[in-house]
C-alpha cells in the first residue's frame, strides 16, 4: 500500500518538549521537535517531514523502557497515539483482537480478561502500549506475547508502505524481534493482533503460578490479580506508585548461557554462597540465569544506592530514580553492575531499556 505525503495534514508539531515526566524514569531533556501521530496518515507524514528537514526520529510508546539523555533528542520525538480495538470471531473458539499500538497494554489486557479470552492473562501488569509489546516480544510469568500475534500492522519507513508482517515475519525470540535487531528502526508498529481464546483457560506455566493454583479451580480474572500481586511485591506493577515505580522496569535481560558457561558459574557460585544457581532451560544445552541473582550474589542488594540512582527495595533488576537523578547516574550504575557481574561470573549483563540522544554505542557498555 503506497502512501501519499500531504502536507497540510501534517500534525501539529511542538518545540522544546520535556520528555522526562513522557518516561516512567522521570529522567531526561527536552525534544527539539515533538507530535503524536493519531492516525496512519499522520505516521506517513510526520516520517516524511522528518525526512524533508533531516531530522532523527524517536518513537516513544509509554515511556516505559527507555532511558533519555540529560541533553535531550536533537530531532523529533513521534508519539505513538494510535487507538482503537475490534474483535473477530470464527466458528471456533479463537478469536483474533486488534489494538491499535496506542493502546494502554495493561488495560488491553485486563479488557481480554473481562472478555473471558485466554493468552494474555500472565502479562497483566505490565507498563507500556501494545505498540511495543512486539517489539521485545514481551514475556513474563512462562508466557510470551509471540505465542498469540497473528500479525503486526506496520509502516515501511525505507519503502513508505503499510502492510501485515506475519508471527514469522518477526523472527521471534527471548526479547527480541526484527523490531529491535535485523531491521531496527524500519517498522513503525500501527496495530497488533492476537489470536485468543474464548473461555480458554490460562496458562500456569511459571511455578509460582503453578503452586498456588494447584487444586484450585482457574479463573482468568484470578490470575491476572495473582500475577499483579507478584509484580507489585517486587515493585514492577505498572501504575504502583512510589519511588520504586521510577523505573525502566527490568534493566538487564536475563543471560542465556552454554551448558559450559553454567558450570564455570555454577563453580564461580560454589565459593561465594551456598545456593543452586536458578537456571531455566531454553534449548538444547542453553539455560536462562536469573540476572537478578547474579547482581545480588555480586554484591548489590535491594535497595543499593550510588548518588541519585539506585535499586529497587523490592527487586534488584530494576535500576530506580530516587529522586532528581541525572541519565548519566543512571549509566555509571548501570556500568558498575555489568562490571562486577562480567568479572566475578564471566557473564555480560545486556541493558533492555532504549538509550536516546546519547553518543552510539552507549547502549553496549
Amino acid at each position: 500500500m503506497l502512501l501519499i505525503f500531504f502536507m497540510e495534514s501534517i500534525p501539529n508539531i511542538l518545540e522544546n518538549i520535556s520528555l522526562a515526566n513522557r518516561t516512567t524514569l522521570r529522567i531526561g531533556g527536552n525534544a527539539k521537535f515533538f507530535a503524536e501521530a493519531k492516525t496512519e496518515v499522520d505516521v506517513a507524514n510526520l516520517f516524511a517531514y522528518a525526512e524533508e528537514k533531516s531530522l532523527e526520529v524517536f518513537i516513544l510508546g509509554g515511556g516505559s523502557n527507555v532511558l533519555i539523555a540529560d541533553e535531550g533528542f536533537s530531532g523529533l520525538v513521534l508519539k505513538v497515539g494510535l487507538k482503537g480495538i475490534s474483535e473477530q470471531k470464527n466458528d471456533s473458539s479463537e478469536v483474533l483482537v486488534t489494538a491499535g499500538a496506542g493502546e494502554d497494554w495493561d488495560a488491553f489486557v485486563d479488557y481480554c480478561v473481562r472478555k473471558k479470552l485466554s493468552g494474555l492473562e500472565c502479562l497483566s501488569g505490565i507498563p507500556g502500549l501494545v505498540g511495543g509489546t512486539p517489539i521485545q516480544n514481551v514475556g513474563a510469568y512462562g508466557q510470551e506475547v509471540s505465542e498469540t500475534i497473528v500479525n503486526v500492522r506496520v509502516y515501511d519507513r525505507k519503502n513508505k508502505e503499510i502492510f501485515d508482517l506475519t508471527n514469522e515475519d518477526c523472527r521471534f525470540r527471548y526479547r527480541e524481534s526484527i523490531f529491535n535487531t535485523t531491521e531496527n528502526g524500519r517498522y513503525f508498529v500501527l496495530s497488533v493482533t492476537y489470536k485468543l481464546i474464548e473461555n480458554g483457560l490460562p496458562k500456569l506455566a511459571y511455578r509460582e503460578l503453578a503452586q498456588y493454583f494447584k487444586g484450585k479451580d482457574l479463573n482468568l480474572k484470578e490470575v491476572r490479580n495473582f500475577v499483579c500481586e507478584l509484580r507489585e511485591n517486587k515493585g514492577m506493577l505498572v501504575r504502583q506508585g512510589g519511588l520504586d515505580s521510577q523505573s525502566a522496569g527490568s534493566f538487564f535481560k536475563n543471560p542465556v548461557v552454554s551448558l559450559e558457561s553454567l558450570t564455570k558459574i555454577e563453580k564461580i557460585a560454589s565459593k561465594i554462597c551456598s545456593e543452586k544457581v536458578p537456571r531455566y532451560s531454553v534449548g538444547k544445552e542453553c539455560y536462562k540465569v536469573p540476572a537478578a541473582w547474579l547482581i545480588e550474589k555480586t554484591g548489590f542488594g535491594k535497595g543499593f544506592t550510588k548518588g541519585n540512582a539506585g535499586l529497587s527495595t523490592k527487586h534488584t533488576l530494576a535500576i530506580t530514580n530516587r529522586g532528581n537523578c541525572s541519565a548519566r547516574e543512571i549509566l555509571e550504575l548501570k556500568k558498575e553492575i555489568q562490571d562486577r557481574v562480567r568479572i566475578t561470573f564471566g557473564v555480560s549483563l545486556l541493558a533492555e531499556p532504549n538509550f536516546v540522544g546519547f553518543a552510539k554505542g552507549t547502549n553496549d557498555r
